[in-house]
Protein backbone atom coordinates (compact mmCIF):
# COMPACT_ATOMS: atom_id res chain seq x y z
CA UNK A 1 0.00 0.00 0.00
CA UNK A 2 1.44 3.65 -1.22
CA UNK A 3 2.00 6.15 1.74
CA UNK A 4 0.13 9.49 0.38
CA UNK A 5 2.18 12.25 0.74
CA UNK A 6 0.67 13.41 4.54
CA UNK A 7 1.29 9.99 5.75
CA UNK A 8 5.17 9.53 4.18
CA UNK A 9 5.83 13.49 5.46
CA UNK A 10 4.17 11.88 9.40
CA UNK A 11 6.66 9.17 9.41
CA UNK A 12 9.89 11.08 8.24
CA UNK A 13 8.98 13.40 11.26
CA UNK A 14 8.73 10.16 13.76
CA UNK A 15 12.15 8.83 12.27
CA UNK A 16 12.94 12.48 13.23
CA UNK A 17 12.34 12.51 16.19
CA UNK A 18 13.57 9.21 16.96
CA UNK A 19 17.69 9.99 15.75
CA UNK A 20 17.25 13.81 17.81
CA UNK A 21 15.05 13.36 20.62
CA UNK A 22 15.28 9.92 21.33
CA UNK A 23 18.69 8.25 20.73
CA UNK A 24 20.62 11.57 21.93
CA UNK A 25 19.08 11.48 25.11
CA UNK A 26 19.61 7.89 26.78
CA UNK A 27 16.47 6.56 25.16
CA UNK A 28 18.70 3.14 24.71
CA UNK A 29 15.99 0.33 24.90
CA UNK A 30 16.16 -1.13 21.00
CA UNK A 31 12.44 -2.41 21.53
CA UNK A 32 11.23 0.97 23.08
CA UNK A 33 13.36 3.12 20.25
CA UNK A 34 11.61 0.45 17.90
CA UNK A 35 7.81 1.17 18.85
CA UNK A 36 8.45 4.38 19.25
CA UNK A 37 9.48 4.59 15.52
CA UNK A 38 6.69 2.47 14.63
CA UNK A 39 3.15 3.62 16.43
CA UNK A 40 1.88 7.05 14.62
CA UNK A 41 1.40 9.36 17.26
CA UNK A 42 -0.71 11.83 15.32
CA UNK A 43 -3.49 9.47 15.46
CA UNK A 44 -3.68 9.51 19.27
CA UNK A 45 -4.12 13.58 19.22
CA UNK A 46 -7.23 15.37 18.04
CA UNK A 47 -6.88 16.06 14.59
CA UNK A 48 -5.97 20.06 14.80
CA UNK A 49 -2.89 18.87 16.74
CA UNK A 50 -1.73 16.37 14.32
CA UNK A 51 1.05 18.98 12.71
CA UNK A 52 2.80 19.28 15.79
CA UNK A 53 2.81 15.87 17.32
CA UNK A 54 6.60 15.54 16.69
CA UNK A 55 7.96 18.45 18.72
CA UNK A 56 10.11 18.02 21.41
CA UNK A 57 7.12 19.57 23.58
CA UNK A 58 4.01 18.26 25.66
CA UNK A 59 0.77 18.25 23.21
CA UNK A 60 -2.03 20.35 24.39
CA UNK A 61 -5.18 18.01 24.33
CA UNK A 62 -8.15 18.50 26.36
CA UNK A 63 -9.41 20.40 29.44
CA UNK A 64 -5.86 21.60 30.66
CA UNK A 65 -4.26 18.18 29.49
CA UNK A 66 -1.13 17.68 27.34
CA UNK A 67 0.31 14.91 25.49
CA UNK A 68 3.24 13.99 27.38
CA UNK A 69 7.02 15.10 26.02
CA UNK A 70 8.23 12.22 23.74
CA UNK A 71 11.38 11.92 25.73
CA UNK A 72 9.88 12.12 29.00
CA UNK A 73 7.54 8.74 27.85
CA UNK A 74 10.92 7.45 25.97
CA UNK A 75 12.98 7.46 29.33
CA UNK A 76 10.27 6.11 31.81
CA UNK A 77 10.22 3.40 29.46
CA UNK A 78 13.46 2.47 29.28
CA UNK A 79 13.81 2.89 33.14
CA UNK A 80 11.04 0.14 33.53
CA UNK A 81 12.90 -1.98 31.89
CA UNK A 82 10.07 -3.78 30.27
CA UNK A 83 9.46 -7.58 28.98
CA UNK A 84 7.38 -9.23 26.97
CA UNK A 85 5.33 -11.22 29.22
CA UNK A 86 4.63 -7.65 31.76
CA UNK A 87 1.20 -7.04 32.46
CA UNK A 88 1.64 -3.08 32.75
CA UNK A 89 -1.04 -0.46 34.31
CA UNK A 90 -0.08 2.66 32.40
CA UNK A 91 -1.65 6.05 34.29
CA UNK A 92 -2.62 9.06 32.38
CA UNK A 93 -3.48 7.37 29.47
CA UNK A 94 -4.49 10.55 27.22
CA UNK A 95 -5.22 9.65 23.86
CA UNK A 96 -4.06 6.39 24.21
CA UNK A 97 -0.33 6.71 21.94
CA UNK A 98 1.57 5.59 25.25
CA UNK A 99 -0.74 2.45 25.84
CA UNK A 100 -0.05 1.97 21.87
CA UNK A 101 3.35 1.97 22.42
CA UNK A 102 3.57 -0.24 25.43
CA UNK A 103 1.30 -2.63 23.58
CA UNK A 104 4.60 -3.23 21.40
CA UNK A 105 6.51 -3.99 24.43
CA UNK A 106 4.33 -6.03 26.91
CA UNK A 107 1.67 -8.83 27.26
CA UNK A 108 -0.92 -6.98 28.49
CA UNK A 109 -2.11 -3.33 29.31
CA UNK A 110 -4.29 -1.87 31.44
CA UNK A 111 -4.86 1.57 30.80
CA UNK A 112 -6.38 4.57 33.34
CA UNK A 113 -7.69 7.87 32.04
CA UNK A 114 -9.75 10.59 34.06
CA UNK A 115 -10.93 12.45 31.47
CA UNK A 116 -14.28 11.44 29.65
CA UNK A 117 -13.19 13.40 26.42
CA UNK A 118 -9.58 11.77 26.17
CA UNK A 119 -11.30 8.26 26.86
CA UNK A 120 -12.98 8.59 23.64
CA UNK A 121 -10.25 9.56 21.78
CA UNK A 122 -8.29 6.57 22.88
CA UNK A 123 -10.97 4.56 22.60
CA UNK A 124 -11.31 5.48 18.75
CA UNK A 125 -7.70 5.10 18.08
CA UNK A 126 -6.61 1.76 20.06
CA UNK A 127 -10.18 -0.20 18.43
CA UNK A 128 -8.78 -3.42 17.60
CA UNK A 129 -6.17 -3.40 19.89
CA UNK A 130 -6.63 -6.63 22.13
CA UNK A 131 -3.61 -6.16 24.49
CA UNK A 132 -5.06 -2.65 25.62
CA UNK A 133 -7.81 -2.62 28.24
CA UNK A 134 -8.84 1.13 28.76
CA UNK A 135 -10.42 2.31 31.77
CA UNK A 136 -11.76 5.40 32.67
CA UNK A 137 -11.46 6.57 36.67
CA UNK A 138 -9.47 8.48 38.91
CA UNK A 139 -5.90 8.32 38.04
CA UNK A 140 -4.88 7.64 41.14
CA UNK A 141 -7.31 4.98 42.35
CA UNK A 142 -5.15 2.98 39.46
CA UNK A 143 -7.48 -0.09 38.68
CA UNK A 144 -7.55 -2.48 41.87
CA UNK A 145 -9.46 -4.90 40.07
CA UNK A 146 -6.99 -6.27 37.52
CA UNK A 147 -3.81 -5.95 40.38
CA UNK A 148 -1.08 -6.94 40.65
CA UNK A 149 0.80 -5.79 38.05
CA UNK A 150 4.45 -6.57 36.89
CA UNK A 151 5.21 -2.57 36.24
CA UNK A 152 3.45 0.86 36.41
CA UNK A 153 4.12 3.19 34.35
CA UNK A 154 2.45 6.96 35.26
CA UNK A 155 3.01 8.77 32.60
CA UNK A 156 3.24 12.07 33.60
CA UNK A 157 4.75 14.04 36.82
CA UNK A 158 2.54 13.89 40.20
CA UNK A 159 3.26 15.27 43.45
CA UNK A 160 3.32 11.78 45.74
CA UNK A 161 2.17 8.38 44.67
CA UNK A 162 -0.38 6.73 46.60
CA UNK A 163 0.26 3.35 48.63
CA UNK A 164 -3.24 2.23 47.29
CA UNK A 165 -1.36 2.56 43.63
CA UNK A 166 1.85 1.16 44.78
CA UNK A 167 -0.04 -1.70 46.45
CA UNK A 168 -1.31 -2.83 42.98
CA UNK A 169 1.89 -3.64 41.40
CA UNK A 170 3.55 -6.98 42.30
CA UNK A 171 6.34 -7.11 45.13
CA UNK A 172 9.13 -7.09 42.91
CA UNK A 173 7.89 -5.27 40.84
CA UNK A 174 8.53 -1.78 39.33
CA UNK A 175 7.17 1.48 39.32
CA UNK A 176 7.78 4.44 37.25
CA UNK A 177 6.96 8.27 37.36
CA UNK A 178 7.70 11.95 37.20
CA UNK A 179 7.37 13.66 40.35
CA UNK A 180 6.94 17.16 40.89
CA UNK A 181 8.75 18.99 43.68
CA UNK A 182 8.61 22.42 43.99
CA UNK A 183 8.21 23.68 40.69
CA UNK A 184 10.81 20.94 38.99
CA UNK A 185 9.59 17.35 37.48
CA UNK A 186 12.33 14.61 37.41
CA UNK A 187 11.88 11.34 36.45
CA UNK A 188 12.46 7.78 39.05
CA UNK A 189 12.44 5.14 39.09
CA UNK A 190 11.86 2.19 42.19
CA UNK A 191 10.59 -1.22 42.69
CA UNK A 192 8.41 -2.65 45.20
CA UNK A 193 9.85 -5.01 48.12
CA UNK A 194 8.45 -6.65 51.34
CA UNK A 195 9.83 -4.26 53.43
CA UNK A 196 8.52 -1.44 51.74
CA UNK A 197 8.67 1.03 48.54
CA UNK A 198 11.55 4.06 47.06
CA UNK A 199 12.40 5.77 44.01
CA UNK A 200 15.20 7.14 42.98
CA UNK A 201 15.48 10.18 40.67
CA UNK A 202 17.27 9.40 37.04
CA UNK A 203 16.90 12.29 35.32
CA UNK A 204 15.38 16.46 34.97
CA UNK A 205 13.28 16.15 32.39
CA UNK A 206 10.32 18.31 31.89
CA UNK A 207 7.01 16.06 32.08
CA UNK A 208 3.04 17.23 32.03
CA UNK A 209 1.64 17.14 35.17
CA UNK A 210 -1.29 14.96 35.75
CA UNK A 211 -4.40 15.65 37.97
CA UNK A 212 -5.37 13.66 41.21
CA UNK A 213 -1.99 13.29 42.96
CA UNK A 214 -1.83 16.47 44.98
CA UNK A 215 0.19 16.43 48.12
CA UNK A 216 -2.05 17.49 51.68
CA UNK A 217 -1.46 20.89 52.03
CA UNK A 218 -0.14 21.87 55.52
CA UNK A 219 -0.97 24.70 57.30
CA UNK A 220 1.82 27.06 58.61
CA UNK A 221 1.56 29.92 60.94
Amino acid sequence: MKLNMRDSGSVAMRHAMVASQLRTNAVSDARVVAAMDTVPREAFLPTEQAEIAYRDTAVPLAHGRAQNVPIATGRLLTQAELRADDRALLIGAAGGYTAAVLAELVAEVVAVESDATLVALARTALAGNPTVTLVEGPLEAGHAAGAPYDVIVIDGAVEEIPQALIEQVKIGGRVVAGILDRGVTRLSAGRRTAGGFGLLDFADIDCVTLPGFARPRTFTF
